[in-house]
């Protein structure tokens, strides 16, 4: 009998050795090569920030405390059984659900969008970010509960419970987050096995979906970052400024790069958002092929290691979790270097741990927190 190789990935079980004696790694609940490799990149990060913020040290001492509260947010729940986060999963998602709700009816309005609240005790918080973990959990929640490969049933209802927080971020308006948010849930739906003809008829229905979305959903200003994807030099002066200055940038470091502090485009301020969205373009013009290779491999070491963790673990919830969360990440690279690169349009997805920002750093290092957990709670 034949197994679709996604079902066979998620009743994948993994056989333990009885004797094995737990490390001091496993004991304290840390994967000291995800650790490691986080923290090369985080290195990476502060170096290249340093020189696309024009050397402002504050702004690097700002990355800095966000990366300490970010790794101290990933130990913290790496010593969290995933059995606790498997019965908290509901509440959770029903959280979010509030809290985005009450970004629409009283959420702070900045830059034409409105996407944070203030909650006390806390400040501003955007509640997005929270489903970027909650929308894999929800999903991985309920298929672990359901027989798998999924059957048309399990994918509605999974859908279902990945719509409303795509709408509800999509309408602030966050086209990045939402995509994001529900890419995150159908990785769950395809790491669970579903049917091929299920996702056939998935993309032949899109398809109608999209042109919907294109008249009738999307905001002036996205359709002109996707008409600018195929023409920037339509508008060199407007849409098509931070693609094309992206590119001399990326065009500038050549082989080898120029050499670090020596780029121009960040430092005379021809790329907008260097130390943000197009850090790797600055990185690039400084770093050359060579630097952009290297950073490259380290994430793909990174997204490797996830990967392995994911598929050696004999729980249905934390194998399906931990792998949509690998493949989550893989996607924040590919469409961040996709976009400063101009083969994606420009959808405000930062660089993981490189990109200058507090809150997604904190919300990827709480999704490593959760793949530690997962690995480490299921070793020994």
């Amino acid at each position: 009998m034949s197994f679709n190789p996604q079902y066979r990935f998620s009743r994948h079980s993994h056989h333990l050795d009885p004797h094995n004696v737990p490390t001091l790694w496993q004991r304290i609940h840390i994967d000291p090569w995800l650790t490691l490799l986080l923290l090369t990149i985080c290195c990476i990060g502060l170096t290249i920030l340093y020189s696309a913020s024009t050397q402002n040290s504050a702004m690097v001492i700002r990355q800095m405390v966000s990366y300490g509260i970010g790794f101290g947010v990933m130990f913290t729940m790496a010593q969290v059984p995933p059995s606790i986060y498997r019965t908290f999963t509901p509440l959770f998602y029903v959280l979010g659900l509030v809290l985005l709700v009450l970004v629409d009816i009283i959420g702070e309005v900045r830059m034409g969008a409105q996407r944070w609240i203030n909650l006390p005790g806390f400040g501003s918080v955007q509640p997005s970010e929270f489903m970027k973990l909650g929308m894999p959990m929800m999903c991985a929640w309920v298929l672990s509960k359901r027989e798998l490969p999924p059957s048309l049933s399990s994918v509605v209802i999974t859908l279902s419970l990945t719509i409303i927080p795509v709408l509800l971020i999509a309408k602030e308006p966050d086209l990045g987050t939402s995509l994001l948010v529900a890419l995150s849930g159908i990785f769950v739906l395809f790491l669970a096995g579903v049917s091929w003809w299920i996702i056939s008829g998935a993309l032949a229905l899109s398809i109608p979906l999209m042109t919907f979305a294109w008249y009738f959903l999307l905001h002036d200003y996205q359709r002109m970052r996707v008409l600018t994807l195929f023409n920037p030099e339509a508008d060199v002066q407007g849409a098509g400024w931070n693609i094309i200055q992206s590119k001399i940038a990326i065009g500038a470091g050549g082989l080898t790069g120029k050499g670090y502090l020596d780029g121009t485009q960040a430092h005379l301020h021809f790329l907008p958002e260097g130390h943000t969205d197009f850090i790797i373009a600055a990185f690039s013009e400084e770093f050359g092929l060579v630097g952009v290779i290297l950073l490259m491999f380290i994430y793909a070491c990174l997204l490797s290691r996830a990967l392995y963790i994911a598929f050696i673990n004999p729980d249905t919830y934390s194998r399906l979790l931990a792998g949509a969360i690998a493949m989550s990440f893989f996607v924040y690279v590919f469409v961040n270097v996709g976009m400063v690169g101009g083969i994606l349009p420009v959808v405000g997805v930062p660089l993981p741990f490189v990109s200058y920002g507090g809150t997604a750093i904190v919300t990827l290092m709480a999704g490593f927190g959760l793949l530690m957990s997962i690995h480490t709670h299921s070793t020994y």
